[in-house]
């Protein structure tokens, strides 16, 4: 059930490249309405032994003897006042013949697919080409065949698509299975429909037995995720059952148009490759010799440093030599000297990160945290391929557990399962001392988010649901990340508290105010009395003024207690003054500020920064 969950998300996320909308349904079907379904009609037990859920005469007897037992006992103890203990739920026999059928329709306003492609898009196992490298969002390739496949073998019903481009006006329609033996389509029905509300993208609908009360937590974690991830899109969730208390329908609005740019397509850089991949290169290029097929099908070799290497290679080897003609020997001396040559890095250029405005604004959407910081590293490498690392450090926030809250990206893709042995769980458990920068790793509730983008995400395990911890560049990049937002957060943390002290200061200061006022006056009212009897000697002329004023009482405790508050009141002025001054807070008062809505047509210029982005309308 866990690949039918992953192997349909595999195929949702795929589509989710520009601006737009994805909508997830997911519909319960009682055992009597896929039976109509499939044509087959229900039938009354004749043979109850034959079930798993038949109870004997005497193991029912045996049942209520020990649920009057349980109960005879309960009453003892609710007499004696004793603590009652809940009685265990009564195991269940769950048969093949109780499963629970879900309607799934997944739908988006994509790029959609042309028509003749469908059957094949859907019913044939297809192989990919390394030819050339790029960031995808996708693990497998397989998502919507697994989808086919598991529905074909748990329901036996095909698997229904629609799709529309952008500009036709018709839709296509295609109700196909899989032959799994011949790896082909087995096409019921293909034709073309009026597109009369001009939709473009794709529409997939299957029919599969599954476990919604296992996997609930996992699917609305998903969509949870991938809305913290890719802001620029909203989602809808249905859950449609018989009981209509137990319906479920969750929106994740939109929060910005921003997008990320779109992956660019790169060439192999020569210490990554591998002696299969430098067959099928030179079985595929167009180039004649070999200096070009350097030059050209690989990145970072220029012709001064492609001559070069073909120098070190040896007398068998020559500039003008045609590359189709090399032998086996030669290609291993090729691939030999490629993991021994030095190279620049290549570029991180092609690769597409969600970008820290993104993140954040995702985070700040659908957590709500009291703080958040976010960091984007620069691009680095390992073997040969380059990454980006960004991260996100949240404090506080909805739906939010005490401890560490992890949520992990790969191009883009959330991973939630296999958790333990990732490079960032592992990192954020035991490489960050989070004491340091004033966070309890234990009492706060944190959120870790950290996105890896890549040519090549280094996946350990057959499921590709985490990146291992043996990759060291990565591993470095992912805990100095993760540091420099927990630094960002120590900052604002220390002012926090500094503020609620500079508060507290004030609080004991104000309580202390009346009990201080009464002992200072009645010293000057004593005072005062002792100048007008002139048993003491005389003041000075502020002094005398001070103590005439006591005496006509013109000052009087109130007096001293309001001017003893203002005092107080001043000196926390100036102390967030001074504060504000050093944060660079100007104390002028602010001003509303009305932003216009992303809906509509504008013409409009952005201004990107890390952290926003100014939109400025002509």
């Amino acid at each position: 059930m866990r690949c039918c969950y992953q192997c349909l998300f595999a195929l949702t996320v795929s589509i989710i490249e520009h601006l737009g909308w994805f909508f997830y349904d997911r519909e319960e079907i009682g055992k009597s309405r896929f039976n109509s379904m499939i044509g087959l009609i229900d039938r009354e037990r004749v043979d109850e032994e034959l079930y798993d859920d038949y109870e004997s005469a005497k193991a029912r007897e045996k049942r209520l003897a020990k649920e009057a037992r349980i109960q005879e006992m309960q009453a003892k103890n609710a007499a004696l006042r004793k603590k009652v203990k809940e009685p265990a739920a009564p195991k269940g026999t769950k048969g093949r013949g109780e499963a629970s059928f879900f309607r799934v329709t997944c739908k988006d306003n994509g790029r959609g697919m042309p028509h003749d492609d469908i059957p094949n898009m859907f019913g044939r196992v297809l192989s990919g080409t390394k030819y050339g490298l790029k960031q995808t969002r996708g693990k497998f390739g397989l998502g919507a065949k697994m989808a086919l496949i598991w529905s074909k073998m748990s329901t036996g019903l095909p698997i229904e698509i629609s799709s529309s481009m952008r500009g036709q006006n018709y839709t296509s329609f295609c109700r196909l299975d899989i032959d799994i033996h011949r790896n082909i389509p087995h096409i019921h029905l293909h034709e073309k429909r009026d597109n009369k509300e001009k939709w473009h993208g794709a529409e997939i609908q299957v029919v599969i037995e599954g476990n919604w009360t296992t996997y609930r937590s996992k699917i609305l974690h998903y969509m949870r995720q991938m809305a913290v991830i890719t802001p620029y899109a909203q989602f809808l969730f249905k859950y449609v059952s018989d009981a209509a208390d137990k319906n479920v329908t969750i929106r994740f609005a939109r929060r910005t148009d921003v997008m990320p740019p779109v992956p660019l397509e790169t060439k192999h850089h020569p210490s990554a490759v591998d002696l299969l991949l430098i067959k099928r290169l030179i079985a595929e290029t167009s180039k004649q010799n070999l200096l070009q097929f350097l030059q050209h099908e690989f990145v970072n070799i220029g012709k001064s440093y492609a001559e070069r290497l073909i120098g070190e290679m040896g007398p068998d080897f020559s500039p003008k030599m045609a590359v189709k003609s090399l032998t086996s020997q030669q290609i291993v001396r090729i691939h030999q000297l490629f993991r021994q040559a030095k190279f620049d890095d290549p570029s991180g250029d092609c690769l597409s990160p969600a970008g820290e405005y993104n993140l954040r604004l995702g985070i700040i959407k659908e957590l709500h945290p009291e703080m958040v910081a976010t960091y984007s590293c620069s691009p680095q490498v390992f073997e040969g391929h380059p990454f980006i690392v960004e991260a996100g450090v949240s404090l506080g926030g909805k739906d939010v557990k005490q401890g560490l809250n992890i949520f992990r990206f790969a191009n883009r893709i959330p991973l939630l399962f296999e958790r333990g042995a990732d490079v960032v769980t592992r990192t954020a458990l035991k490489r960050i001392n989070w004491n340091s920068y004033k966070i309890n790793q234990t009492q706060d509730k944190i959120g870790v988010f950290v996105s890896i983008v890549s040519t090549k995400i280094p996946f350990k395990g057959t499921g590709k649901e985490y990146i291992g911890d043996d990759i060291s560049e990565i591993a470095s990049a992912v805990k100095s990340s993760i540091q420099q937002c927990c630094v960002q957060l120590k900052s604002k943390i220390v002012k926090k508290i500094q503020a609620r002290e500079q508060q507290e200061r004030k609080r004991n200061l104000s309580k202390y105010i009346p009990d201080v006022t009464a002992a200072i006056y009645d010293v000057l009212r004593e005072t005062a009395h002792q100048q007008a009897s002139k048993k003491k000697k005389q003041y000075e002329e502020k002094d005398t003024e001070l103590l005439t004023k006591v005496s006509t009482r013109i000052v009087t405790e109130k007096t001293l207690r309001e001017k003893l508050a203002q005092h107080v009141e001043q000196v926390d002025y100036e102390m967030a003054l001074e504060y504000a001054t050093q944060s660079g807070v100007s104390e002028e008062p602010r001003e509303d500020i009305y932003i216009r809505a992303v809906e509509g047509a504008y013409d409009f210029i952005d201004f990107h920064s890390p952290v926003f982005v100014f939109r400025l309308f002509s």
